[in-house]
């Protein structure tokens, strides 16, 4: 079965979601395939900055979420090892920080769409560039041709190895995350608590007055094999690397049901490879972790892909609805396509700095808060904490612009 469509994004992540949005806040139809047969709720939860609610407010949902999330009021960092604070920074003023729960998220965006938008159970196989369109194969045997497609689906892209990416690589850390639900509250103040030395770092954050979300970053070595695949020995193992802290914050770890832990390798795209690669190609690109998959320390994976939508949505929507000038209407379509190919490489120039940025950084900053040589652990605790710490607000300084800017 052949079916058309005129804009078609895989994969219904933050990325692929904020974009069909976009376009629908701006008149525009698009389907979205997913691979799953249902909508992907996992991840549990992660850091929302003021360039991430700056979009979420663009596409006209941020204050429905801000509701339900807590404003989070000061970053501290503290070492494990003596377990005093190193650094202390506000996150009030002109700052906008909460830890959502990304379930919450993805549901907000998928309510705001149109009844049929995605189609689940859709795992695009291959593709295959055919002129004015490009045709998306399925596992099912469905062949979609499209004139617009757009990468949303994650590190292991499939539209990614279509423009000639790589697979992302392998950052030399790991990555556990929990979370937990208290009944009675969890007691601790809206802070956004971050520990690092020996080798690890981990951070503790209320997402509202019930709900506490961790994560636990570490260098894998020979033998903690097998952590990954054991939820018993992975939480046992977190436990036993947490150093000096209150019991408080131990408590969380220890209270965390086997079920609410997620392992995963942390993997980055190389900043070389955004500067020369192919993020657009005729009527295709790329955006979110299928674009910048990058490390978490600088909590901003997430944030770009609410940018990368906004900015996708509004360039593609002006190629697309632009009228073709009056006396040349027969080549009306070739005239479209050429606007969509000059759209997206708009959207290319908007994003591919911002992307290299974000990456460089995100790497940067994890391996000199992970390390555990001398004359590193000596910076990151005496001299580069304050700096660090302002990493975070400084690359959400950000403004991805409305929906209707020109």
């Amino acid at each position: 079965m052949e079916v058309v469509e005129d804009i078609v994004i895989v994969g219904a992540g933050i990325a692929g979601l904020t974009t069909s949005l976009g376009l629908h806040r701006l008149g525009i139809r698009s389907l979205v395939l997913e691979s799953a047969d249902t909508l992907r709720t996992d991840g549990l939860a992660f850091a929302l900055w003021t360039n991430a609610w700056k979009a979420l407010d663009a596409i006209g949902v941020g204050h429905s979420l801000r509701h339900k999330h807590n404003k989070l009021t000061r970053l501290v960092s503290t070492s494990v090892v003596s377990g005093l604070p190193t650094a202390e920074l506000s996150l009030e003023g002109n700052h906008e920080v909460r830890r959502i729960n990304r379930k919450v998220l993805i549901e907000t965006l998928r309510n705001e769409l149109p009844q049929g938008t995605i189609r689940y159970s859709s795992k695009v196989v291959s593709i295959q560039d055919s002129g004015f369109f490009n045709t998306i194969h399925l596992a099912d045997g469905t062949l979609l041709k499209t004139k617009v497609l757009i990468g949303c689906d994650g590190v292991n892209s499939v539209v990614a190895k279509f423009l000639g990416f790589s697979r992302p690589s392998f950052a030399g850390r790991a990555s556990i995350r929990g979370y937990i639900a208290c009944e009675y509250g969890h007691g601790f103040e809206p802070k956004f608590l971050q520990f690092f030395g020996n080798g690890i770092r981990y951070g503790v954050t209320p997402c509202d007055d019930h709900g506490v979300y961790w994560f636990f970053t570490y260098i894998p070595s020979p033998r903690d094999k097998g952590v990954e695949e054991d939820p018993a020995k992975m939480k046992q193992f977190v436990l036993s690397k947490l150093g000096n802290v209150s019991n408080k914050v131990r408590d969380i770890f220890e209270k965390t049901d086997l079920n609410s832990m997620i392992w995963s390798q942390l993997k980055f795209r190389r900043p070389w490879e955004l500067l020369w690669g192919n993020i657009s190609k005729g009527n295709v690109c790329l955006a979110g972790d299928a674009l910048h998959p990058m490390t978490p320390d600088i909590g901003q994976g997430g944030c770009s892909a609410l940018e990368d939508g906004v900015v996708l949505a509004r360039v593609l929507a002006k190629a697309v609805t632009e009228k073709p000038r009056i006396g040349i209407q027969e080549n009306a379509e070739e005239i479209k396509q050429e606007r969509i190919k000059m759209g997206l490489e708009k959207y290319v120039k908007e994003r591919r700095w911002r992307s290299i940025k974000l990456v460089s950084c995100a790497y940067v900053v994890g391996f000199i808060q992970q390390s555990n040589g001398i004359v590193i652990s000596f910076l990151r605790n005496k001299v580069l904490p304050g700096f660090l710490a302002a990493m975070l607000l400084k690359m959400s300084d950000f403004d991805c612009g409305s929906l209707a800017d020109s």
